[in-house]
């Protein structure tokens, strides 16, 4: 393994979720709340959880009473999830350092864990209802996806797992270099993000082929970011760029050309998969 896992700044988790927002599957999504619909009450564990977004995002279509558990190995991403959190809800307090927020209907309890799951993906306890996970399977390993299903499958846990990027990358209007560019920044996402090398755009492959090996039963949806002219565009294609720069697949004159091309529009493929055991 390669230490502690990566993760990502406040700053960019805030820029990228109106785009995730957007982007989650609705059909997925509606086949998670469907499952939990006649429970009162739901217990959900939510790894590389960032900012919160995952919570914000799903607590409308989960039950009324939710205890959310907040992993993520950034402290500061945790301290920003309760300001994100406080700032959302109607409602606000704390009890012995535990956030109760309302926000409309919705009565939740969220904890908050600092924890580098890379070694030991189990983050969630015994009583867990579901585990949420959003932009993370693409960081792992082959091997830790396995053994992370594994895991979790042997609890017999629900998973809603958003936004596992694929393959899809592309770009109107289209460049001469758009191919090598993004091979060069596929093979670039493979590399060590703190669970072993990545699956990068194999990830929601291996995953859903992960779950239904373990038994699960899979409500499956594409979730691409459609990016028109805007920060998020241009800080995406800016972080392409510098991720195949250091490849040495693409020369730099190429790769400074291929950036230089005006785009009215990005289409960034991502994969959301629910499962449960029947």
């Amino acid at each position: 393994m390669g230490g502690a896992a990566m993760s990502f700044s406040p700053a960019w988790l805030a820029l990228r979720e109106p785009a995730d927002r957007a982007a989650r599957n609705k059909d997925v999504r509606a086949a998670c709340a469907s499952h939990f619909a006649k429970h009162e009450t739901i217990n959900i564990c939510d790894l590389g959880a960032g900012t919160g977004a995952s919570l914000r995002a799903l607590a409308n279509a989960l039950p009324a009473r939710q205890r959310w558990t907040l992993v993520d190995y950034n402290a500061e991403n945790l301290a920003a999830a309760r300001t994100a959190l406080t700032a959302w809800a109607d409602t606000t307090e704390t009890n012995d350092g535990i956030l109760i927020l309302r926000h409309g209907a919705r009565t939740i309890e969220v904890h908050t864990r600092r924890q580098d799951f890379a070694e030991n993906p189990q983050c969630w306890s015994a009583d867990t209802d579901l585990v949420t996970a959003s932009a993370l399977f693409d960081l792992a390993s082959q091997e830790w996806i396995e053994r992370f299903v594994a895991r979790l499958a042997a609890d017999e846990t629900p998973l809603l797992s958003m936004l596992t990027a694929n393959d899809v990358i592309v770009s109107n209007p289209a460049h001469a270099l758009d191919r090598a560019v993004v091979a060069a920044f596929h093979a670039h996402q493979t590399r060590d993000k703190g669970f072993g090398p990545s699956a990068g755009s194999a990830a929601a492959r291996l995953l859903e082929e992960s779950l239904r090996n373990a038994g699960y039963t899979l409500a499956v949806g594409d979730s691409p970011w459609e990016l028109s002219w805007s920060e998020l565009l241009q800080t995406t294609l800016d972080g392409m760029a510098h991720a195949v720069g250091e490849t040495n697949k693409v020369s730099a004159e190429d790769i400074a050309r291929w950036r230089a091309h005006e785009r009215e529009h990005l289409t960034v493929g991502h994969r959301d998969v629910f499962a449960r055991f029947i």
